[in-house]
């Protein structure tokens, strides 16, 4: 007997190379905060034991650039190269090799993005990953045991999908998953910023007020709150903070408040650095 697909679990963290690439650089006990809160994540996946994961973030124009930037985008393949070269490996320091795909339950969400009026570039194979996915996944799964569904969303220039767009998008994304049954356990993985400045002087600069304000709206699980930003005010955070979209889309999958494991805010990663889990 088979039963329809559920969200089992819902997490979220910063991608930031430095967490794998020279976390040596962080303060030691903002190191040891943030490889622990993912420790606490990898044993919860395990837990869960997932028949899939469904993987939001953004990319760095290694598949996409300025001419053909799509809000969304969802992946279908069997496989992805991971990371997209030698050369971007050995900067992460994470190992090259192809991550399984869920390409059933991709094409599944695909048709469910299109039947909810969402239109996300299908991406059917050849997609490749930065430290997107190779950050996190180097400690959330570090054997690549869990076929992933890729979900790339723009927050990396403008325009971008508003706040409230991705958190739908989310809600949709729940509800593709209710409505099918090859993968019966499915946990969402959300990764992007939190605060940083990419490619700008403010580099390195963080917006911890910032970072705490979006954590409690996150913790709240209040709609209203986590979908209420302008772009000015994420802004302020600089261009890297758009990513918080990728957190929005896990949230509206969630439905529910995130409890935030760990919150450092490390200069040496350039990056406000948090890891969340969904209290589902």
């Amino acid at each position: 007997m088979t039963t329809n697909g559920r969200i089992v679990g819902a997490f979220a963290a910063s991608h930031s190379p430095g967490i794998t690439g020279w976390p040596e650089r962080a303060p030691q006990h903002a190191r040891v905060a943030v490889e622990n809160a993912f420790a606490d994540v990898r044993r919860r996946v395990e837990q869960l034991e997932p028949d899939a994961v469904i993987a939001v973030s953004v990319e760095h124009f290694t598949n996409f650039h300025l001419g053909n930037l799509p809000a969304f985008a969802i992946a279908t393949g069997d496989s992805y190269l991971g990371p997209a070269t030698p050369e971007m490996a050995a900067f992460l320091d994470v190992e090259q090799h192809h991550y399984p795909g869920a390409a059933a339950l991709g094409r599944h969400l695909y048709a469910a993005a299109l039947g909810a009026e969402f239109d996300p570039a299908l991406v059917e194979g050849g997609l490749e990953f930065d430290e997107n996915f190779c950050v996190p996944l180097k400690h959330l799964d570090p054997e690549s045991r869990y076929p992933l569904v890729p979900v790339i969303v723009n927050g990396v220039n403008p325009p971008w999908p508003t706040p409230k767009r991705c958190y739908d998008f989310g809600r949709m994304i729940r509800r593709a998953v209710e409505d099918q049954s090859g993968a019966e356990r499915v946990v969402v993985l959300a990764t992007g910023g939190l605060s940083h400045w990419v490619g700008l002087p403010g580099a390195g600069d963080i917006n911890e007020e910032f970072d705490r304000d979006f954590i409690a709206r996150l913790e709240s699980g209040d709609r209203e709150r986590l979908t209420a930003y302008t772009r000015e005010e994420i802004d302020r955070a600089g261009n890297g903070a758009h990513e918080i979209r990728t957190w929005l889309v896990a949230a509206g999958a969630a439905g529910v408040g995130f409890d935030v494991l760990a919150y450092e805010p490390v200069s040496a990663w350039l990056t406000g650095t948090g890891v969340a889990a969904a209290r589902l």
